[in-house]
């Protein structure tokens, strides 16, 4: 006798908790507000600088942000995975050195920045594997990779130093070509974020790296391969530094031994002031990218307005201390919440007192 097995009834989806639903709210408006932010400091400079906003000026603010928005970009879906990548700074340099010696010797631009992009591919490949496989905590090797790098990056450089001069007409004018007042490393830059966007939220693999950095023994007892995703957030990480190496070169047009240094920092306030939660599963890449756009336009801000730009510093300084403090209280109020829904008799009260 043949036993027929019913078919198993669709398990419904799993409804969002009221910590995740506020957590995405508080991300919404954190982005919002930096938004709001930008555009008064923007506005109030035009008042104070008519000349500020003028074709030029616009431009220049773009240009300012494309290299840290790229870095940013990458660096995101590494925090989102709750590790870190101290080297970018470091990866930067070298790769916009290898462009240029490139270019230098007469080479062709593609093969330059090919060069550059494989280049920042292989060293977060390197950090990916001494983070996944190795597991290393992240923050010990980035900062070795970081030292390692840069070591590597004086010897070759030594004293040497690329400039526009030695750089070929064509690819120096791209740094600061465009359409109007929209330069063409700001498209390139866009399209880069747009996409990876699209990848983290209609990709399984892209909201994958959300589960891991949430929970990531939860996510490897789901069956998502931990291990698989943090090798390829490094290694994207990795090659959006190459790439923004060889932007950097096509931007200022002049490389030496000391091109990325510190910059790394730079890039992790962006990605916290943007509100990519630094302890993982949390945040956006266009939030990471108005980070960054705040904090270069600050540097544009102060000198047009006279004030001095020592308090650039300062100021990146109390907007990453007030990211930290939001993050605090978002995690804070996340933990309130879940713990309240997992108490019936607090959850009944609550109800009680919303109907009061």
């Amino acid at each position: 006798m043949t036993v027929t097995t019913p078919n198993p009834a669709p398990v419904a989806e799993a409804p969002r908790s009221s910590g995740t639903r506020l957590v995405d709210r508080v991300l919404r408006m954190r982005e919002l507000a930096i938004l709001v932010v930008l555009l008064v400091m923007i506005a109030v400079t035009q008042a104070g600088n008519s000349e500020f906003l003028s074709a030029q000026g616009i431009k220049d603010l773009l240009l300012n942000a494309t290299v840290l928005v790229l870095v940013a970009t990458g660096q995101s879906l590494v925090v989102i995975t709750r590790n870190v990548d101290l080297s970018v700074g470091s990866t930067l340099g070298i790769s916009a050195f290898a462009a240029g010696t490139c270019l230098h010797r007469g080479g062709d631009a593609f093969v330059a920045i090919l060069l550059a992009v494989l280049l920042g591919t292989g060293l977060g490949l390197l950090n990916g594997l001494l983070v996944s496989l190795g597991q290393v905590p992240a923050l010990v090797v980035t900062l070795g990779t970081l030292y390692i790098i840069r070591g590597v990056d004086s010897i070759w450089v030594g004293s040497r130093q690329i400039t526009a001069a030695d750089l070929p007409g064509g690819f120096v004018g791209f740094g600061s070509a465009g359409v109007f007042a929209i330069p063409w490393l700001a498209v390139i830059a866009l399209a880069v974020l747009v996409g990876t966007a699209y990848y983290l939220e209609h990709f399984g693999s892209g909201r994958e790296l959300y589960a891991l950095g949430s929970n990531p023994e939860a996510a490897r007892l789901a069956g998502i391969p931990v291990r698989k995703r943090i090798l390829a957030a490094y290694t994207f990480c990795g090659t959006l530094a190459g790439l923004a190496g060889a932007m950097y070169l096509a931007r200022f047009g002049n490389v030496d031994s000391g091109t990325g240094n510190g910059y790394e920092l730079t890039v992790v306030s962006a990605v916290v002031v943007g509100g990519v939660v630094f302890t993982g599963g949390s945040g956006s890449v266009y939030g990471a990218a108005l980070g960054a756009l705040l904090l270069t336009s600050v540097n544009s801000v102060l000198p047009a307005l006279g004030v001095s730009s020592v308090w650039v510093l300062a100021v990146n300084g109390v907007l990453l201390l007030l990211a930290i403090a939001v993050d605090r209280i978002v995690a804070l109020r996340v933990a309130a919440a879940l713990k309240t829904k997992s108490d019936p008799r607090k959850t009944a009260l609550a109800k009680e007192n919303a109907g009061a």
